[in-house]
């Protein structure tokens, strides 16, 4: 139940009007969640207004509300409220709070005896030790920060109270405080007061929207491989968080997908779920997914309560027959990232030559409706799990992919292999320097598997010396990637272990 209150005003907004109570909402409250830890959030608000101003409290909004974000209006466009002006309380009455309000005064404390009784002790407010929220500190600055900490906190410390009894100090609450009523300007929540102008009276549900932190919602993907082959099964769970101080009941839950340019604060500081087969002749209602500008919309099927502090999880996708491949990829150069920069690395004959011994186990398939997918996949994390034998679950690896199209290709490393390794060597590095020079730089790479059946490696060779080069000689053929870089495929047969070398002449 929510209760709000109209009052007319004439010259002064003094005199109560009306008062009214709103059972039960026009309609359930509707949320859009984005994955960047915030939410659009509609209510609807019934209003009865006077004609002329008219002053409205709206204490039903989240705890981080963004206040500039507000938006009030008639849904059906037919009426016309202007707003006035709007404020925001967000200080909600606490202990510390009215001890701040009491700050001078001298207000009673209950004391507990060692037998169990209680009394009442008298004692002067001298400094409250109440400390501005973190939102105060973060709008205003760093400097706002330690000028108010400094007034209010010990060195060191947080905010300490400072209470006079008998005519001595002591930096400690004698007691419970017992304070002998609210102040006229105290508010049990943060809430809206409103001045709504209105042409004439009229009685109508309003639509309120506004932007808030403290919700988001992310993607989890659980894949599972048989025994043997490479046929997934993939089930994906939306997990929704709520740490908005707001319960939301029946709510119609929209999910946006993408990266929607928002501007964060300054210095501002998930559960997982396996996923079964979906037994039976029916199944439950799908989430929607379509394209909303530039980015992908979820629409969860059905209206759901989420209580504040709630982590929720959704299924939005199973599939499976999803055809994929493993990969083997081996990229043997070591680079030192800190090097470099304008830096020449073609006088570094050093640079580029450790060696990675390991070799990235990589799985691949098509986002595709032949495929069995076909469906834009939000950002999120990807678990891979394989049936052993004794048709039991193994946890093989993870990692997080991008939002993803439809018809790309998904491409996850999930760790090293333990069976295959590599080893990579320079052989040769010659260089003129001077205009019109060159280098020539040749590599020998290894590759030994020790597994029982043969593995096909992908071998990738970056050309980092300069932009112009050619392959003079190479044990295998390669493919280009790019204008930097090359790949070669080999075979290895169980227990074999190959050579590939190759050479690459540099010109300027």
């Amino acid at each position: 139940m929510q209760t709000y209150c109209v009052l007319g005003t004439c010259g002064r907004l003094a005199a109560l009007c009306a008062c009214f109570t709103a059972l039960v909402w026009g309609a359930d409250p509707a949320l859009t969640i984005y994955n960047q830890n915030f939410a659009v959030v509609r209510e609807t608000l019934p209003l009865d207004l006077k004609a002329g101003n008219n002053t409205v409290r709206f204490s039903g909004a989240t705890a981080h509300v963004e206040p500039d974000s507000v938006i009030l209006r008639d849904p059906a466009g037919k009426r016309v409220v202007q707003v006035v002006e709007q404020n925001y309380r967000n200080d909600a009455v606490s202990q510390e709070r009215l001890l701040n309000l009491y700050e001078g005064k001298t207000i009673e404390f209950a004391v507990r005896n060692p037998d169990g009784s209680t009394s009442l002790v008298s004692g002067k407010i001298v400094r409250s030790g109440y400390v501005p929220h973190f939102e105060a500190m973060n709008r205003y600055g760093a400097q706002y920060q330690v000028n108010q900490m400094a007034m209010t906190a010990p060195a060191g410390g947080t905010g300490q109270p400072i209470i006079e009894v008998g005519g001595k100090l002591q930096f400690s609450l004698p007691g419970q405080p017992i304070f002998p009523a609210l102040a006229d300007d105290t508010i049990l929540k943060p809430a809206f007061d409103w001045i709504l102008f209105s042409g004439q009276a009229v009685r109508f549900d309003a639509e309120l929207s506004y932007v808030s932190g403290g919700m988001s919602w992310s993607s989890d993907y659980n894949i599972v491989a048989p025994e043997t082959g490479d046929t997934l099964e993939l089930v994906g769970w939306i997990t929704l968080d709520n740490q908005s101080g707001k319960q939301f009941d029946h709510a119609r839950i929209k999910l946006m997908a993408g990266e929607v340019n928002k501007v964060q604060p300054q210095n501002q500081p998930r559960m997982m779920a396996m996923g079964g087969v979906v037994g039976g002749i029916m199944s439950p209602p799908q989430v929607e997914e379509k394209t909303f500008e530039d980015y992908h919309l979820y629409t969860l099927p059905l209206p759901t309560t989420i209580h504040d502090r709630e982590t929720k999880q959704v299924e939005f996708l199973h599939a499976s027959g999803i055809q994929s491949k493993r990969l083997y990829v081996y990229d043997g150069a070591r680079f030192d990232r800190n090097f470099g920069g304008y830096q020449d690395v073609r006088q570094n004959q050093q640079y580029g030559t450790q060696s990675n011994p390991h070799v990235w186990v990589l799985r691949e398939f098509a986002n595709s409706d032949g495929n069995h997918l076909g469906i834009p996949l939000p950002k999120g994390r990807v678990r891979f799990y394989r049936r052993d034998r004794d048709g039991q679950m193994e946890f093989t690896g993870e990692n997080e992919i991008d939002h993803t199209p439809k018809d790309e290709t998904v491409r996850v490393y999930t760790g090293n292999a333990f069976d295959i390794t590599g080893e990579r060597r320079q052989t040769k590095f010659q260089s003129q320097m001077q205009p019109g020079g060159w280098l020539d730089e040749a590599f020998e790479i290894k590759l030994r598997n020790h597994k029982k059946e043969a593995a096909t490696v992908r071998v990738v060779e970056h050309l980092y010396r300069w932009a112009t080069w050619t392959i003079t000689q190479e044990s295998a053929t390669h493919r280009p990637v790019d204008s930097k870089t090359i790949e070669y495929e080999v075979t290895l047969r169980p227990d074999e272990e190959k050579t590939l070398t190759y050479t690459a002449h540099y010109t300027w």
